[in-house]
């Protein structure tokens, strides 16, 4: 597909500055327990540590409730599948700014839902927003 290298290039920089920003301080970094489930399933150690590695630098985590699992239920049966739901939910559910994702069919499905708490944006689109 011409044109995906480039992108993924500028994607993956703006993920190093966003992570920077978080080590700074000048952004906080919220994690899930949907989010550590994910990363917990990843095969490859190596990745999996680095994963864990960069959720140290998380301010808080959103703990799974009953109300966050019923909402990602209402949000699967809007054709989310059931972890990404679930990550949006308690996204909006702690009410943060933003909701980052390198997903394209997730980022457009999220973007059309209505009464989240949370703007679900790219990693691209999160640095063009922030006044740094």
């Amino acid at each position: 597909m011409p044109g995906t290298q480039p992108r993924i290039a500028v994607e993956a920089e703006a993920v190093l500055v966003i992570l920077a920003l978080c080590e700074s301080n000048h952004l906080q970094f919220i994690s899930s327990d949907a989010l550590l489930f994910e990363i917990n399933r990843i095969p490859d150690q190596e990745r999996k540590d680095d994963a864990l590695a960069i959720m140290k630098i998380a301010m808080e985590t959103v703990g799974l409730t009953t109300k966050i699992e019923s909402l990602a239920r209402r949000f699967g049966a809007l054709g989310l599948k059931p972890l990404d739901a679930l990550h949006l939910v308690s996204a909006s559910a702690s009410k943060v700014d933003y909701f980052c994702t390198c997903d394209d069919k997730f980022l457009k499905k999220a973007k059309s839902f209505d009464g989240l708490n949370t703007k679900v944006v790219s990693p691209t689109e999160l640095v063009m927003e922030l006044e740094i």
